[in-house]
């Protein structure tokens, strides 16, 4: 038994039982692929694989429960790299964060300057994804933290969440809208204006659309789009009020834009810091945590992980 073999039975299940693609994905052959998972089976005296002549189908029974073994042992190999990695070289390394363009855009900014100021010598990867991409990269060890309101905290979420910070969603018109005059503003009277707001799944936009269904009201949205600087920008143009998250609003940037006092219109959204139980992190990642909140010592993080 050798490692190979384990990470091309991984990677085969990744692949979607594709042995071809599995193949090419760790830059060997599908003949040698296959011959490793051959000798795997035999080595382990039961089937992982069901076949179908030569194309694999699935797993097996047998193979569903070892590959939580495989993929154990295979991330455990590469924590041990990590911490030898970490004990020669304390400040140096990379640090993977998977977020949305809202995070990136907004929340981040600052705690990254922070950081990089600390840790020069650290590569920081900011993967702008969807809530979806961020879960996804999280399960298979690509990032080291992430970042979102939605997925990750899932009542079936297999992460440890933390939070990082409260938001409400919030309106924003051109300058001298009618809006601007009306106090206090209601979902009604936001309903009576063709709407620019995110794309289902993204910032929160189930919360929105909960809070109209409550009212009873049907919003006419006419756009929708990933970020609030596109939302912002089509409101600008004239084609609707825009509902976006509070903090996307910067008053000296936005001069053309208003801010409505909304936040009792909408419910107060949580975003969550993520990590995936079982993957390593540098000394390094858990002073990005802290710096996130003040809260998230690395006792405090390492116990979570280490709960049952």
């Amino acid at each position: 038994m050798n490692f190979q073999q384990l990470r091309i039975v991984r990677e085969t299940v990744r692949q979607h039982f594709n042995l071809t693609e599995a193949a090419n994905a760790l830059f060997t052959s599908q003949s040698g692929a296959s011959k490793h998972i051959r000798d795997l089976e035999d080595e382990l005296g039961i089937a992982l694989f069901e076949r179908r002549g030569k194309r694999i189908l699935g797993l097996t029974p047998a193979g569903g429960v070892l590959i939580e073994t495989v993929e154990r042992i295979l991330l455990d190999a590469e924590n041990l790299k990590r911490s030898a990695h970490q004990l020669a070289n304390q400040d140096q390394g990379r640090l993977a964060i998977a977020t949305t363009h809202t995070q990136a855009r907004y929340a981040l900014p600052g705690i990254i300057t922070r950081f990089k100021q600390r840790f020069p010598n650290v590569h920081l990867e900011l993967h702008q994804c969807s809530p979806a991409e961020i879960v996804s990269l999280l399960k298979v060890g690509s990032v080291d933290i992430g970042i979102a309101t939605e997925s990750v905290n899932a009542e079936d979420s297999p992460f440890v969440c933390f939070p990082f910070h409260h938001w409400h969603h919030a309106v924003v018109v051109p300058e001298g809208h009618p809006l601007t005059q009306v106090s206090p503003l209601t979902l009604a009277d936001i309903a009576d204006y063709p709407i620019v707001t995110y794309h289902h799944g993204f910032t929160g936009r189930t919360r929105v659309d909960q809070a109209f269904s409550a009212a009873g009201l049907t919003p006419d949205v006419v756009l929708t789009a990933l970020d609030a600087d596109v939302i912002k920008t089509y409101v600008e143009l004239g084609l609707g009020i825009g509902v976006i998250a509070s903090l996307a609003y910067t008053p000296g940037r936005d001069s053309g834009l208003e801010l409505l006092a909304s936040d009792t219109l909408f419910p107060r959204n949580t975003t969550y810091l993520a990590l995936r139980r079982g993957h390593f992190l540098r000394s390094f990642a858990y002073e990005f945590l802290q710096l996130c909140s003040s809260q998230l010592s690395a006792e405090t993080v390492q116990q979570a992980l280490n709960a049952r």
